[in-house]
């Protein structure tokens, strides 16, 4: 990552520290939970879309904070209930034992809701936002949406369902739009409305971005899973394989998944060129690309 880019990172995790209930408040061992999900590593992907869709439109970054730390805890929350045994069955995440494995089922389980109603609370509580109600009330909506069965779990129940099937290019898109994709855009269209823009063709463009990332995102992922060890990737290497879980690789092939990963690429940098100070959007959709974790 670039130096911008690792700054805002770092600010991410501050305002996640801030958000998180203390774990000398009771209920001790649900507020450790939570704050071993969330603060134990990770890329930071969708806190940094907020705040470089954001600092594109000229937003101060105090205004980002709560969107930033919101969609963060939201895919926190999502990691701790894909990692449990009825879900996809993971002891390792972001190079560390699973949450439920430190914590026993039922306390994850718990974290995983408590993360996911404080999401909201932060957003909500926003005084900055709440100056402009009505366009609070669109970025809860946004991130709600991002959540529900038309976005992250619905994807996950396809992810589920689709387990020992053969998917059409089509059907895996449409699994990974909404179980990768939609929290991404969300972060995209958060920072964006944070920012004040509201205009129609910018916000369809900056849809057309994070569309097009979220799905890079994951073939990225895919090709990692066979290429990489458990050690770089921070979790089980070859998991997708040995569960037979459908896949890019697995349905498109391995070179024609890297070609599909160069074409989202560049359809992302297409859509955001026309704006002035888009540097770290164009950053991180090469980030997005190259990672190799």
């Amino acid at each position: 990552m670039t130096p911008e880019l690792l700054a805002l990172s770092a600010r991410a995790d501050e305002a996640l520290a801030r958000a998180l209930p203390d774990e000398s408040q009771p209920p001790v061992e649900l507020h450790r939970a939570m704050r071993y999900a969330v603060l134990g590593g990770g890329k930071r992907l969708r806190p940094l879309l907020v705040y470089a869709t954001g600092h594109a439109f000229g937003a101060p970054l105090g205004r980002l904070d709560s969107s930033a730390a919101a969609v963060e805890i939201i895919h926190a929350y999502s990691l701790v209930h894909d990692d449990l045994p009825a879900m996809d069955d993971d002891n390792i995440r972001r190079g560390r034992p699973t949450c439920h494995i430190v914590f026993g089922e039922a306390m994850a389980i718990l974290a995983g809701d408590a993360l996911q109603a404080l999401a909201f609370e932060v957003l909500a509580n926003d005084f900055m936002l709440a100056a402009e109600p009505a366009s609070h009330l669109v970025m809860l909506r946004t991130l709600a949406g991002a959540c529900g069965s038309h976005g992250m779990a619905g994807g996950q129940a396809f992810d589920l369902a689709a387990v020992g099937k053969v998917l059409s290019a089509s059907e895996l898109e449409r699994m990974h739009v909404h179980k990768t994709g939609a929290l991404i855009r969300a972060s995209v269209r958060l920072g964006a409305l944070a920012a004040g823009c509201n205009d129609a063709r910018t916000l369809a463009a900056l849809e057309t971005y994070g569309h097009s990332i979220g799905l890079a995102f994951q073939i990225r992922d895919d090709l990692l899973d066979i290429e990489a060890d458990t050690t770089q990737l921070g979790k089980t290497a070859g998991k997708d394989v040995a569960a037979n879980k459908p896949t890019y690789p697995a349905i498109l092939g391995i070179e024609a998944s890297r070609s599909e990963l160069t074409r989202l690429t560049m359809t992302a940098l297409d859509a955001i060129e026309p704006l002035a100070n888009a540097t770290a959007l164009r950053d991180l959709a090469r980030f997005v690309a190259e990672r190799a974790s």
